[in-house]
């Protein structure tokens, strides 16, 4: 993670937000697990995970223009009210896909997964939110505090890094281990001084009387990218299924460039936030164009890079123990369905 580890932090540094209350939709919709569907994608389907995040809402979209079926694949959108399970369930395999960050993908990795990057969604721009009270004013300020997260999660890989840039270690602050529905509820709630957690539970965080942003992934370009995730196997067996993901997403990312008022209405829907509060959403979160995926899949030797920032990542997450040993990235990332689709548009 380094060619100077400081610099390396602070480049990818990313104040994640804060917590919602039980009120959100969002947070209390029943999660749709697929349990006991281990079938790898059987029938000619796909079972593609996604939980409460901006850049991730568009499949929502995807699905109800019945792109998936334009596109020749039934696609089975699987929501998670917990994101932490999204990425459980794809471990396991009873999904084939999930929408996840790269962090929490090379996490998985560490782990012992077999999973690869095939398409980027997204990079955070502000979405991703340290949220306080009253009272706390600088990171240095968090020293004792009481701060929730989602142990294990992107809400948590973030707050230490943002603990790191500041010469702080985990034990300066009394650490929460919340799902990021519930850190949400308890920051409302006045039972924790801080929370990290990603929009929409951004909105619900900052409700908190006297509450407000301490940092964000706006500070830090490139620190938070999001990617659709596939297990090997399933890539393996189905790379035709893939492809039509792929397609189906660009797809929608024409749609909602063409017909942004009903599509943000039902993003807003799904987000269970008012489409005045998913606008603000926007300028959060920056969605790949064809061309940006491209080139984040080259090598480089800055955040820009997918395997730049996969090694970086890597050795970050193995020096503050959410990484037993260090993963091997050779094969993490697969570019040929994005090179196919943008071979096709030029046709």
């Amino acid at each position: 993670m380094r060619r100077s580890f400081i610099t390396s932090v602070a480049l990818f540094l990313v104040g994640l937000t804060l917590t919602v209350s039980c009120a959100n939709p969002a947070s209390t919709i029943k999660t749709n697990t697929g349990q006991g569907s281990t079938d790898g994608g059987a029938a000619g389907r796909a079972r593609l995970g996604y939980s409460a995040w901006p850049g991730w809402f568009p499949w929502k979209v995807a699905e109800d223009q019945k792109f998936f079926a334009a596109n020749n694949v039934p696609v089975e959108l699987k929501w998670f009210d917990g994101y932490l399970e999204s990425i459980n369930t794809l471990t396991a395999q009873q999904i084939d896909a999930n929408s996840q960050t790269l962090n929490d993908t090379v996490s998985s990795l560490a782990g012992g997964a077999d999973q690869v990057v095939v398409l980027v969604n997204d990079n955070s721009t502000g979405n991703d939110k340290i949220i306080v009270r009253e009272g706390i004013n600088t990171i240095a300020d968090l020293k004792g505090k009481k701060v929730a997260a989602e142990e294990g999660a992107v809400d948590h890989f973030l707050l230490l890094l943002g603990l790191k840039k500041e010469g702080m270690s985990p034990s300066d602050i009394q650490f929460v281990p919340l799902e990021t529905g519930k850190a949400a509820a308890a920051f409302v709630g006045g039972q924790v001084d801080a929370v990290a957690v990603f929009a929409p539970f951004t909105t619900q965080a900052l409700k908190r009387p006297g509450s407000k942003e301490l940092f964000s992934s706006k500070d830090f370009p490139g620190a938070i990218p999001d990617h659709l995730v596939v297990s090997r196997k399933f890539l393996n067996e189905h790379p035709d299924r893939i492809q039509s993901m792929v397609n189906s997403w660009f797809a929608t990312l024409d749609y909602i460039q063409k017909n942004s008022t009903q599509a943000i209405d039902i993003m807003a829907k799904r987000a269970g936030v008012t489409v005045a509060e998913y606008q603000d959403y926007a300028k959060g979160t920056k969605i790949f164009t064809l061309e940006e995926n491209l080139k984040a899949f080259q090598p480089g030797n800055d955040m820009s890079s997918l395997s730049y920032a996969a090694a970086q990542m890597a050795d970050f997450l193995q020096e503050v123990g959410l990484a037993k040993q260090k993963p091997d990235l050779s094969k993490m990332f697969d570019d040929r369905f994005v090179k196919a689709y943008a071979a096709k548009a030029k046709t």
